[in-house]
């Protein structure tokens, strides 16, 4: 397998065969996996076909495999990211919490661009989700009780 991605959240690797598999690990790996894999099914239930689909789901794990959405864009202005997202809201109902081209790749495939990585996203509808604010109050409250602990 060709490593993609290693931090400290997760790590994605394609498989030989072409598909992604993204192991979630580090701070809220559990909320993560959940929204991302509850966004993903919400989304392939609308027939968003510019997203990656579902293929595996390890809970125990907490590790997923999808399709392969095609290759980084990394050469995307912030005019056309921002119309990607709007477009993703808009149509879908998805409110992608990390719209950076990092998450933007391009799928000769289909012949457009695609959007990755909903470990931070909402479901505008019912208001399901994870955004990165609240990863980053519950870093701040984890810090805060380490500090507590110490001698």
């Amino acid at each position: 397998m060709q490593e993609i991605k290693d931090t400290q959240r997760a790590t994605v690797r394609i498989g030989y065969d072409g598909r992604v598999h993204k192991a979630y690990r580090g701070p809220m790996a559990k909320e993560r996996f959940e929204n991302e894999t509850r966004v993903l099914g919400y989304l392939e239930e609308q027939e968003c076909d510019y997203v990656p689909k579902l293929l595996e789901v390890d809970k125990e794990k907490r590790q997923i495999v999808t399709t392969n959405c095609g290759a980084r864009a990394d050469h995307v202005s912030d005019a056309k990211a921002k119309l990607l997202y709007a477009e993703l809201e808009q149509d879908f109902g998805v409110k992608h919490d990390d719209p950076f081209a990092r998450n933007i790749t391009y799928s000769a495939q289909l012949g457009r661009f695609c959007i990755i990585d909903f470990e931070f996203a909402t479901i505008t509808k019912t208001g399901e989700g994870l955004t990165i604010k609240e990863a980053e109050a519950y870093a701040e409250q984890c810090r805060e009780q380490q500090a507590k602990e110490l001698p």
